[in-house]
């Protein structure tokens, strides 16, 4: 299947550009929910909450740009709602075909969530 990934590059980001935004409140995040926050450039991220573990990845899925935000999250996996690919949230690796998504730190203190993009 053709991918819609257009990133050559490595899919993290140098420690010279990193900002670190507020996300969400770790309270309305539940255990198995996914969450979509827009970024300012208009990119979007992902937010998952696993079993009180919190990831982020970019929202769409590179296949066919999918919102990853809506698909099914199972433990540590993401399945986007259109064609069934999954990816591991803790990395961005895709299980069903070679193909990645880009991941970003993320600090869940004093009831906020932050990631660092």
């Amino acid at each position: 299947m053709q991918s819609f990934n257009n990133n050559s590059g490595d899919p993290t980001r140098s420690d010279d550009t990193v900002q670190t935004l507020t996300v969400g409140v770790i309270d309305e995040l539940r255990p198995g929910d996914c969450a979509r926050f827009e970024l300012t450039d208009g990119e979007e991220l992902a937010l998952y909450n696993v079993s009180g573990e919190f990831y982020a990845t970019e929202n769409f899925c590179p296949h066919r740009g999918a919102p990853l935000s809506e698909g099914s999250l199972c433990g540590h996996v993401v399945e986007c709602g259109w064609h069934g690919w999954q990816f591991d949230v803790r990395t961005g690796q895709c299980l069903t075909v070679k193909d990645k998504l880009r991941t970003y730190k993320v600090i869940a203190e004093d009831g906020v969530i932050k990631v660092e993009i």
